[in-house]
């Protein structure tokens, strides 16, 4: 199979460089609320009684944009003679050409995304919480981005290239060269040996700086990197899963059924309680401001870009527990965990449950472990991992998250309650062999938004699989 990863890396554009990313910007929010108040004339026009089709997919906001930009309702040019007589000699955008095209269509592609969604959660189609209406973007408040597709022509080279002019560089059609801080050397080695494929690039703005985002469509990984195929007649105990068991003391106990603790992860940043000095006096600098202030702007991109900074640390982190586990163990079981419900149900955890980032964990774990060709299952939500002895399978209450031992009183086993609930954890899914399979195809940083999308012309990605060092998924902390 094909798997997709993100490549992000800050960049370093002159002045002139980002007049063109902030203009490139703004055109993608401006189509984006032209695009949504098409929809809400249309939908005004028809309870009034006109015969009006309301644009709802992304190829039907595009057509509807790209008919208005070129007509007399975006705008007129005139020319007014010596002698007074005024003419009209152009009509449309006159600032349409200064934006690549690509941009003013992805931001409708985005909002017909939106308006599907939200049609999907009103008839209970989406699962989950509810969606709401996608509404105006506002430039104070919203987030400057856009986003380019990469074409593959049939002669020539891609219009998105990396390393070009300079090793550290990146090339976006509409926008030119622009310089990057980090290396790339691992990119340019799996594009230069026809091992992965750029489909779009995402610039955005935040921490103070300038981002590029490239979502890459790779090969599988080399079979070096990969778990062994298991035969029908595998040893049974190669064949044993291995459960971990996610918590706040220890943040991973992986252990078999039958109770062998095969691995622990005890230390690791807890980040917004060591910092937690440093994070009042940011947020009382915020408060302390008066509103609309420039000092109260300053104080609030500092209280950003820390969060930003642990977000970072905890993500690094995160790739360094899911590289331990998942090169280590072909087959895993997870936990189903309610973060939602216990945040609601514990206030006073809720700081320590944000801190270790389950949810950032479980999803590197199952993309890598469908890379590697590993197995992955996820226990039932309502599994009383805890409260069940890994012995006789009897279920009692433990009381609170303070008892960190389990002591049955039927059969009097007594350990430590993480190794025993990923003991149990492990035996499920013995019990229940490859049941609600969770592994997915997923990339490195973020939910895929069109890596599937085929219309492209060109050369298709073949042969070939990456080496042991293209792998782009080790932890490296970002600048």
């Amino acid at each position: 199979m094909t798997r997709h990863t993100t490549f992000r890396f800050s960049l370093d554009p002159t002045v002139e460089q980002r007049g063109v990313l902030e203009r490139h910007a703004g055109a993608s929010r401006f189509a984006f609320n032209q695009c949504l108040r098409f929809v809400f004339d249309a939908r005004r026009a028809r309870e009034s009684g006109e015969d009006v089709t309301v644009p709802r997919t992304g190829y039907d906001l595009i057509t509807t944009f790209n008919a208005w930009k070129k007509s007399e309702a975006a705008g007129r040019v005139f020319t007014v003679a010596p002698d007074g007589a005024a003419q009209i000699t152009d009509l449309g955008l006159v600032w349409r050409r200064e934006v690549y095209q690509q941009v003013f269509e992805e931001a409708a592609v985005d909002l017909g995304r939106g308006l599907a969604a939200w049609s999907a959660s009103r008839r209970g189609e989406r699962a989950g919480r509810k969606v709401g209406h996608p509404g105006f973007r506002k430039k104070a408040t919203a987030r400057q981005s856009f986003r380019i597709r990469n074409q593959f022509p049939r002669r020539g080279k891609p219009a998105i290239r990396v390393g070009e002019a300079t090793p550290r560089s990146v090339l976006l059609p509409g926008v030119g060269t622009l310089r990057v801080r980090e290396d790339t050397r691992r990119l340019r080695r799996m594009l230069a040996k026809d091992r992965a494929r750029i489909l779009f690039a995402t610039v955005s703005r935040g921490q103070g700086r300038w981002w590029v985002s490239l979502n890459v469509e790779a090969a599988d990984l080399h079979p070096a990197q990969r778990h062994p195929g298991r035969g029908v007649d595998a040893a049974e105990a190669d064949a044993r899963w291995v459960g971990v068991d996610l918590g706040l003391t220890s943040l991973a106990v992986a252990a078999r059924s039958d109770g062998t603790e095969v691995d622990r992860i005890d230390a690791w940043p807890r980040l917004l309680r060591s910092t937690a000095r440093r994070r009042r006096a940011l947020h009382r600098a915020v408060t302390r401001k008066r509103q609309g202030s420039r000092r109260r702007r300053r104080a609030v991109a500092r209280l950003a870009r820390y969060y930003a900074w642990t977000a970072r640390r905890r993500r690094h982190h995160a790739h360094l527990i899911s590289n331990r586990l998942v090169k280590t163990h072909d087959r895993l079981v997870l936990e189903h965990l309610d973060v939602r419900g216990m945040l609601a149900r514990n206030p006073t955890l809720a700081e320590s449950i944000h801190d270790v980032g389950w949810y950032q964990l479980t999803r590197q774990i199952a993309y890598k472990q469908a890379w590697r060709g590993g197995e992955l299952v996820r226990a039932d939500r309502w599994y009383r991992s805890s409260q069940t002895c890994s012995a006789c399978r009897s279920v009692q209450d433990m009381g609170g998250v303070a008892v960190r031992r389990f002591d049955c009183r039927t059969c009097g086993l007594s350990l430590d309650r993480d190794l025993n609930a990923a003991a149990n954890l492990a035996a499920w899914a013995e019990l229940h062999h490859g049941a609600d399979v969770w592994a997915r195809d997923l990339p490195a940083e973020g939910p895929v938004i069109n890596a599937h999308r085929r219309e492209r012309s060109g050369r298709r990605l073949r042969g070939g699989e990456t080496g042991p060092e293209d792998v782009g998924t080790g932890a490296r902390a970002s600048a």
